[in-house]
């Protein structure tokens, strides 16, 4: 058996609210290990969003969320997936707890996460999770697959200015996250093959110094290094490990495509806490997603108001 696993991102643009990683992790059958899981899982999973359809939609978060169904096609994806491991997370926090542990205790740390809670899920239209999960579930077994869970790190906006300052690169602060998913992992299967499927940011194509760096001890092999895909094998002992940073990730890997749904579902959870804050204390302020142009007018109308001066700016906005 191995580890299959996949890492994405959301929020990486914008200027309000929180950076995302997420990872998850499959154990799989050593021959499952470069076939798809989405022919795997054929039963129960598609890589469409379709309305009203029986199987779940793991794909790209932006495909999903720019559905006429909003969050639903998400929070559906991101809910039952859990079920199928028997947890039934509540709440945003509830979920925190689960996925990324000490991050809820952190919201209380900025006023409008703080006291604070958004009841799970916030659609109405996802059907039931817990008979979904147990179809999933069988839809693994059947596959000699088991879904591990997910894992989540999330940097609030005063925790990303303060990594931004810092580095001086927001791009490092996007890679050290991911890394920081890596190590989790690693550490969560001391013993077992693991092959990391990443969704490539930007217009980086090597990656040797920063794994041999972040897996000590490793001997690294270049399997690849194009415009499309970065490729490496790292062996520490009688321990492999396999990294893939592959562009458009999400849609040639359903571990990466799942690790999206985690990111961007989180982050619409923040900022759903956050609308409702702000849009509650601001007559007339307008929700905001939270990205560059929108934001711009968001704080517009927010430091209109008289409560932009009781608030630090390194609180609420990114510095880049």
């Amino acid at each position: 058996m191995a580890i299959l696993a996949g890492i994405d991102e959301a929020g990486f643009g914008p200027l309000l609210g929180p950076l995302v990683v997420s990872g998850v992790a499959f154990r799989v059958p050593d021959d499952l290990i470069n076939r798809c899981l989405w022919r795997a899982l054929k039963g129960s999973c598609t890589n469409r969003a379709q309305r009203g359809g029986r199987k779940l939609p793991v794909a790209d978060s932006k495909v999903l969320y720019r559905s006429r169904d909003g969050l639903s096609h998400l929070e559906r994806s991101a809910l039952v997936m859990l079920a199928a491991r028997e947890c039934r997370p509540g709440t945003w926090r509830g979920l925190l707890d689960v996925v990324a542990p000490g991050a809820s205790v952190r919201l209380d740390q900025c006023s409008w996460y703080a006291d604070a809670d958004v009841s799970l899920p916030v659609g109405g239209s996802i059907g039931d999770v817990g008979t979904q999960g147990n179809a999933l579930r069988r839809d693994l077994r059947g596959a000699r697959c088991e879904f591990l869970g997910a894992l989540v790190e999330s940097l609030d906006v005063p925790a990303y200015n303060r990594l931004v300052t810092s580095t001086r690169n927001k791009a490092v602060v996007l890679l050290g996250q991911t890394l920081r998913i890596v190590d989790r992992i690693m550490k969560s299967f001391p013993s077992e093959r693991i092959r990391f499927y990443v969704d490539r940011q930007g217009g980086r194509t090597h990656y040797r110094e920063v794994l041999m760096t972040a897996v000590s001890g490793a001997s690294l092999t270049i399997m690849e290094e194009s415009e499309s895909r970065s490729a490496y094998r790292l062996d520490v002992g009688a321990q492999r490990y396999e990294v893939d940073f592959s562009t458009e990730g999400e849609s040639r890997h359903f571990p990466v495509a799942l690790a999206s749904i985690y990111s961007k579902y989180l982050r619409e959870l923040y900022m759903h806490r956050f609308n409702e804050y702000w849009c509650g204390r601001v007559p007339g302020l307008t929700p905001t997603a939270g990205y560059y142009t929108d934001a711009q007018r968001w704080l517009r109308e927010w430091e209109a108001s008289p409560e932009a001066a009781t608030i630090d700016r390194d609180q609420l906005v990114r510095r880049r």
